[in-house]
C-alpha cells in the first residue's frame, strides 16, 4: 500500500504534518517552536531545557499539579527535546484521547503560566543535566566537539552551559517564551490513529487567532578552534572528531549516507575491523552523520587509554581519508542493508514517523516518502559513493579529547 502523507497550512502560518499508521491504535504529535539553542540570546545557553520543563508547570486554568494529573489521566508518554533551532513539546498516546491532549498542549503553548516559584525548580534540573555530562565522557566529548566543529551559534550545547544557567532568570525564560513561541513559524507533526481532518479543525480552533511574534533567523558567526582538549586524570581518553560533508539537499546526499555506514555499519565497517578488531587500540568507535540546515558533517568517537590516544586518532583519519580509494560491492551492500534495516524499525514506530516530519519538512521543506529513501539508498553505487568522495574529500578534521594529556592533529 502506497504510503499516505498529509499537509495543511493554517492562516496563521502554522504547518501541519500528519501520516497515518492503520496497524497501531497510538498516536504520536509535536510542536516544533523556534526557540532551539541556536535561536536563543547571547548568554542563555539552557534557556530551553529550562522553559520546556517549566511551560509544563502550571498553563491555563490547571496550577502545576491539577496540569500534571490531566496529562497523565490522558495516560500520555510526555516528549520533550531540544535541537539547534528547536523545542519540541509532543506527546505518544492511546488515539481516542487526542482531543483532549491537544487542548492541554494549547494551553501549555499559548498560556503558560511560568511562574516565579516553579523557574528554579526547571533551573536547577537544567543545571543538573550539565553537571551529569561530567560524569558521561562520551557524551561530552561529542557536546565540545559540535562547539568547535560548527559555527557559533549553532554548535552551542544544547544541554547549556552552567554559568549561563545559574545566571539565566525568570524574567529572561519568560521573554523567549513570549518572543520564541510563534505558532506561526511552528511546524505540528503527527503519526499513528488519527483523522486528519478533525485534527486540523482542532488546531485552527485552538491556534488560528493567536498572534505571533516574528523569530529572526539565525546570523552565523565564526568556527572554533580546531583542536580543544579538557585534562582529565582518568584512565581513558575520549576523542571525536568532525568533519564538514553535504547537506540533506544535495544530491550527493545518499551517498554521503553510505559512505558512512561503509564506515561505521556494524561490526564488519571498515573502523570496528581496522581500529577495534586488528589493532586492538580501543574499546569503543563509531562514526554517524549529522545535519542542521545550514550546514552537516560526520562524527567520530573513539574511546582508548593515554598511550594508544594518538595512534588511535591518527588511523580513524587515515579510514576516513582510505574511503576515496575505493570500497567494494559487499561492503555497499552491506551498508545498504543496514541503512534500510534501520528505516523499517523507524516506520514502525508512530513517535519516530512525527518526528520524521517535522525534520523533513524543516530541512527540505517538504516530506520524503519511505520509498523515496529506500529508492535512493538503492540507487547507489560503487562509483556513485567513490565519485562523491573524490570530488568532496573528506578532511579538515576538529578534534576534541578528554583525557590526562593533549594528542596532535596532523
Amino acid at each position: 500500500m502506497a504510503q499516505e502523507l498529509h499537509k495543511h497550512i493554517l492562516k496563521n502560518g502554522m504547518v501541519i504534518l500528519g501520516e497515518p499508521m492503520e496497524a497501531v491504535e497510538s498516536v504520536a504529535f509535536g510542536f516544533m517552536l523556534p526557540a532551539g539553542a541556536a535561536m536563543l540570546p547571547e548568554g542563555c545557553c539552557g534557556a530551553a531545557n529550562v522553559i520546556s520543563d517549566w511551560v509544563f508547570r502550571g498553563a491555563g486554568n490547571w496550577n502545576n499539579r491539577q496540569l500534571g494529573d490531566a496529562l497523565d489521566g490522558l495516560g500520555l508518554h510526555r516528549v520533550v527535546s531540544v535541537n539547534t533551532a528547536h523545542i519540541i513539546l509532543g506527546a505518544v498516546l492511546e488515539a481516542s484521547n487526542l482531543g483532549q491532549a491537544l487542548d492541554l498542549y494549547a494551553d501549555i503553548l499559548l498560556r503558560p503560566r511560568v511562574e516565579d516559584d516553579q523557574f528554579e525548580l526547571a533551573r536547577q534540573l537544567a543545571i543538573e543535566g550539565v553537571r551529569a555530562l561530567d560524569d558521561d565522557p562520551r557524551h561530552k566529548v561529542m557536546v565540545e566537539l559540535r562547539k568547535h566543529f560548527y559555527p557559533a551559534p549553532l554548535g552551542r550545547s544544547t544541554e547549556g552551559e552552567r554559568t549561563e544557567l545559574e545566571a539565566l532568570t525568570a524574567s529572561q525564560a519568560r521573554g523567549i517564551v513570549k518572543g520564541n513561541f510563534s505558532v506561526s513559524q511552528s511546524v505540528f507533526s503527527i503519526a499513528g490513529k488519527y483523522d486528519f481532518d478533525d485534527v486540523c479543525r482542532q488546531l485552527a480552533d485552538l491556534f488560528e487567532t493567536s498572534k505571533s511574534s516574528y523569530v529572526p533567523p539565525i546570523e552565523i558567526g565564526e568556527k572554533g578552534t580546531r583542536y580543544h582538549h579538557i585534562p582529565n586524570d582518568g584512565a581513558q581518553v575520549h576523542i571525536g572528531l568532525m568533519t564538514g560533508t553535504v547537506k540533506l539537499t544535495d544530491e550527493d546526499y545518499y551517498n554521503a549516507r553510505v559512505a558512512v555506514s561503509v564506515l561505521s555499519g556494524g561490526m564488519s565497517a571498515r573502523l570496528f575491523t581496522e581500529v577495534r578488531e586488528k589493532r586492538g587500540l580501543c574499546y569503543a568507535v563509531g562514526a554517524r552523520y549529522h545535519a542542521l540546515k545550514e550546514t552537516a558533517g560526520i562524527s567520530c568517537y573513539a574511546g582508548t587509554t593515554p598511550d594508544k590516544a594518538q595512534e588511535t586518532l591518527d588511523v580513524i583519519i587515515g579510514e576516513f581519508n582510505r574511503l576515496s580509494h575505493g570500497i567494494i560491492q559487499a561492503e555497499l551492500d552491506r551498508a545498504k542493508v543496514g541503512l534500510k534495516a534501520a528505516l523499517i524499525l523507524q516506520s514502525e514506530s508512530s513517535s519516530s514517523r512525527a518526528a520524521a516530519l517535522g525534520g523533513d519538512y524543516y530541512l527540505l521543506g517538504r516530506v520524503r516518502t519511505l520509498d523515496e529513501i529506500k529508492d535512493r539508498i538503492e540507487g547507489t553505487t560503487v562509483d556513485s559513493v567513490v565519485g562523491f568522495l573524490r570530488r568532496k574529500p573528506l578532511g579538515d578534521f576538529t578534534v576534541a579529547t578528554i583525557g590526562p594529556r593533549e594528542i596532535s592533529v596532523r
